[in-house]
């Protein structure tokens, strides 16, 4: 196995990790988006949406991921850590990114109504901003992409009225 192979092999099984968490969000009726922070091969923080159960509009998967690392490290940066989420970033994550100085963002589904690191925009990498990100996408897309496809699809048949 080559080093891009095994590589490969770690963003994906970290990815997994990130699954459960988004698995997490859909059992609780939250867009199903899960995110994990790593650092030195140690899960540091974790989250998934809970923007309907806690009212807020923030409370996406990466924020409260990034929030747990930060508490757990003691440091507002996380200048040696890799973020996995689950769906592309969209501009308020996208801004969190950049501040905690994240190390590398690796993300599965592109999110092409809002994604903010390199669908609409590339906030992460813009040069005019005082920290560069590494980024990886399209790690176990179709396992992410489905699972939003299954969310939303339940959620529109939930709310048809019946006998539609």
């Amino acid at each position: 196995m080559t080093a891009l192979d095994q590589l490969m092999a770690d963003h994906r099984r970290w990815m997994k990790v990130a699954i459960r968490e988004a698995e997490k969000a859909f059992e609780a009726d939250e867009v199903p988006v899960g995110a994990i922070v790593v650092q030195n091969g140690i899960v540091v923080g974790k989250g998934f949406n809970q923007v309907e159960r806690l009212g807020d509009p923030t409370a996406h998967a990466e924020i409260i991921a990034i929030t747990a690392a930060c508490d757990r490290l003691e440091s507002k940066h996380l200048t040696d850590a890799t973020l996995y989420v689950t769906l592309e970033p969209c501009p308020m994550c996208s801004g969190a990114i950049v501040l905690a100085r994240l190390k590398q963002v690796v993300f599965g589904a592109f999110d092409d109504k809002a994604g903010a690191a390199s669908t609409l925009y590339n906030i992460p990498q813009d040069p005019r901003l005082n920290h560069y990100v590494d980024m990886v996408s399209g790690v176990e897309e179709h396992r992410c992409a489905d699972l939003l496809t299954s969310f939303f699809q339940k959620k529109r048949e939930r709310d048809l009225p019946h006998g539609a």
